[in-house]
């Protein structure tokens, strides 16, 4: 394989310029989470992935796209609408960044257009249609008769005159835009119909074969409109803000006031209109006018509008279609001992820390049943856990609500301002109350977005703290999707410290210093920074120096400025980023110690990961955090330290395998351009993290019963340890 670049060796900083102030490089968030949203359609493009894996990359770009109008955009057009003189740490207005934003989605769609032309006729050489109304005639009498018997009484034709206003169109609801005309007195009309959304977005012909039910709907609209002339039929789509406003210190019941927001957000303010690109102009102006948009805020679609109705097609089950399944397998520790005695995870911890790294390992098989032998238990005295995202059908929420009725003391912290889950979360969080769990809503001003859960046991004359910290959700959905990674442990001061953290989430405590965890917003940041400048430190006086950050975002100016600081002065510094990066590596003099990769692929890279060499004495977090000012300063975060030898290990070979990815991998080059290391190396690359972890995992769970577990490296820093 072709070196990305050549190996670095410790050498002494050279004379440097300043890395302080407003002329430090910064790349704009938004942009940057474009260029990340473009890795991710990259997959629906590359033919390598199976068909179905293609077309679930598509719905999932168009998702992400979705969330970025709702929030990002909206958020804005906010600041230019009230005028705002604050700019973005690079330097770019409200306004400016919008003007930016504009061309570079464009071009996203248009690519996204091009893609769902090209990967529908492959889905039809593998005989599953998307298919047009107008090409299926010998279907059109079946089809018109489901019309009359399934969607026709859910709907509701909106007409716009003198005397009806323009409708209210609920965001991201499919509308189709209807001309129309009076036969008797040649009066044009105008008419909206919405595409019920609590039918499926593609009608079945046939178990594989498929059409737009927008399509079907616009070609039967006749019995809708009894004696009118039907002129046009055009889809189009209103994006809204999406992002809640609430004053907590004013709001007397947080619940209620997070229900009234929720109801108030399908009113939100109009950011973004799609249109079928053969949509007349004086329609499209219409519709502009009617939601209060300009055309800047308009977006012409190719194909099939809302591509995250393609999760429908993404689901058949067609297994030659899609990748082999992956079977998550039960963590080594965690296995029962034999198939009729469950295992006891208790003694497991006890005997020392589990590290468990999902999808790979099953969630199901270590945190759930954490979570339900904790609530089985009849020695365990209190379980406190944490909630920021679940699914509906949360196994952890039902064994917390059985511990509850059986008279432990249950406590949740249930986040009932996690974005886009604020309805499900109060569902749970009122469920849990009946069940006489004791509930609290979260600090005033901040979101709880830690991974934590804390039981206490009795055993014998003495109470012990087991934990759990994580850096993903406690969700067996996401579990199965996402890459995570979650530390068991009965270490007295890290339950101390999450005993801790707990009074100051659910009671008055003000600590701010804590043992052995690193906690946001008190003092995580100054700690980090802390660890940079000590790997500085090493430098200076001419030991090797290395940070490793696996991350999701890094944004926050101090710490990108404390990086450049350790770059300039000698650190090796070595970024896994998944989406946003703020930092520019490779910059003469600033940066040019720092390399960025990003991993896009099978699964969704989620865990973080912070390395810091430390003169050998190598020390490893994981943690619910990424380097955001809005992680570091507005929310509840917590990091552990990973200090049992053989978590050390595989922690290390996960960096090691990333870093040697040379298939899935992305670089970030000095000029802001994120480019494949497939294409820098100029050969197919044949390290693939996902299928690499896969198999180490199973290596791991095979070689368990031996002392030291061959293949799973030394926890060093150095990936050629």
């Amino acid at each position: 394989m072709t070196a990305v670049r050549p190996e670095r060796v410790a050498r002494a900083p050279r004379a440097r310029r300043s890395v302080s102030g407003p002329a430090l490089p910064y790349l704009n968030r938004e942009l940057s989470w474009l260029d990340f949203n473009a890795r991710v359609l990259h997959e629906a493009k590359d033919d390598r992935n199976p068909l179905l894996e293609r077309v679930k990359f598509l719905a999932i770009f168009a998702s992400n796209l979705d969330e970025f109008f709702q929030v990002r955009v909206a958020g804005l057009r906010q600041q230019a609408a009230a005028s705002a003189v604050r700019s973005s740490p690079d330097g770019r207005t409200a306004e400016e960044q919008l003007a930016a934003i504009r061309p570079r989605v464009q071009a996203l769609v248009e690519e996204q257009g091009t893609l769902f032309a090209r990967i529908r006729a492959k889905l039809a050489e593998a005989d599953v249609g998307i298919v047009d109304y107008g090409t299926v005639p010998e279907h059109h009498a079946r089809l018109r008769e489901r019309f009359i018997e399934e969607v026709f009484p859910v709907l509701t034709p909106l007409a716009v005159d003198p005397g009806h206003p323009f409708p209210y169109i609920s965001t991201l609801s499919l509308s189709i835009a209807v001309g129309l005309r009076d036969p008797e007195t040649g009066e044009r009309r105008f008419a909206r119909v919405k595409v019920p959304p609590v039918l499926p977005r593609l009608m079945e012909i046939d178990p594989t074969t498929f059409v737009p039910l927008d399509q079907v709907i616009a070609n039967n609209l006749d019995i809708l409109f009894t004696g009118l002339e039907i002129v046009e039929a055009h889809l189009f789509r209103v994006t809204r803000n999406a992002d809640l406003a609430i004053e907590e210190d004013e709001a007397d019941d947080l619940l209620m006031a997070i229900e009234e927001e929720l109801r108030r957000r399908r009113f939100g303010e109009a950011v973004r209109l799609e249109v079928e690109r053969s949509m007349p102009a004086s329609t499209r102006r219409l519709l502009l006018n009617g939601i209060g948009l300009t055309e800047d805020d308009a977006y012409d679609i190719s194909g099939m509008l809302d591509l995250t109705g393609l999760w429908q097609i993404a689901d058949l089950d067609l297994p030659d279609l899609q990748r082999p399944p992956w079977t998550p397998v039960t963590p080594p520790r965690l296995m029962p001992p034999d198939e009729d005695e469950p295992v006891d995870v208790f003694a497991a911890i006890r005997a020392g820390d589990i590290l468990v790294h999902h999808p790979y390992e099953s969630f199901a098989a270590s945190t759930e049943q954490f979570i339900a032998q904790a609530a089985a238990d009849p020695d365990v005295l209190t379980i406190k856990q944490t909630l920021y995202r679940t699914s509906g059908d949360s196994p952890i929420v039902r064994d917390l609500i059985r511990a509850a009725e059986r008279g432990k003391q249950v406590v949740v912290l249930v986040e009932i301002k996690a974005r886009f889950d604020e309805e499900q979360n109060i569902v749970w969080a009122r469920k849990l109350e009946r069940a006489g769990a004791h509930v609290v809503y979260g600090l005033v001003g901040l979101k709880t977005h830690s991974k934590t859960s804390l039981v206490v046991r009795r055993e014998g004359s003495l109470l012990r703290r087991y934990v759990h910290i994580g850096t993903g959700n406690y969700n067996p959905k996401t579990a199965r999707l996402y890459v995570d990674i979650g530390l068991l442990t009965c270490r007295p001061e890290i339950g101390a410290d999450v005993t801790d953290l707990f009074n100051v989430l659910t009671g008055l405590s003000k600590q701010r210093t804590f043992r052995r965890l690193l906690v946001a917003p008190h003092g995580m940041r100054a700690r980090v920074i802390e660890m940079i400048d000590r790997e500085i430190g090493h430098a200076a006086a001419g030991r090797p120096a290395r940070i490793v950050l696996k991350i999701n975002a890094i944004v926050d100016p101090a710490c990108i400025e404390a990086l450049y600081r350790a770059s300039s002065a000698g650190v090796d510094i070595e970024l896994i980023v998944r989406g946003i990066c703020s930092l520019q590596p490779g910059v003469p003099g600033v940066s040019d110690r720092i390399h960025v990769r990003s991993i896009v692929g099978e699964f969704l890279e989620h865990s973080r990961i912070w390395g810091f060499s430390n003169d050998g004495s190598a020390e490893w977090y994981i943690g619910s955090a990424d380097l955001m000012e809005r992680n570091l300063d507005r929310r509840i975060e917590a990091a552990v330290p990973v200090e049992d030898i053989e978590a050390r290990a595989r922690i290390g070979e996960v960096i090691a395998t990333m870093l040697a990815d040379d298939r899935r991998s992305w670089h970030l080059g000095a000029d802001a351009v994120w480019r494949r290391t497939e294409d820098l190396n100029g050969a197919e690359g044949t390290i693939d993290t996902f299928a690499a972890m896969k198999e180490r995992t199973l290596i791991y769970s095979a070689a368990i019963s031996q002392p030291h577990r061959p293949g799973l490296g030394s926890g060093s820093l150095d990936p050629r340890a």
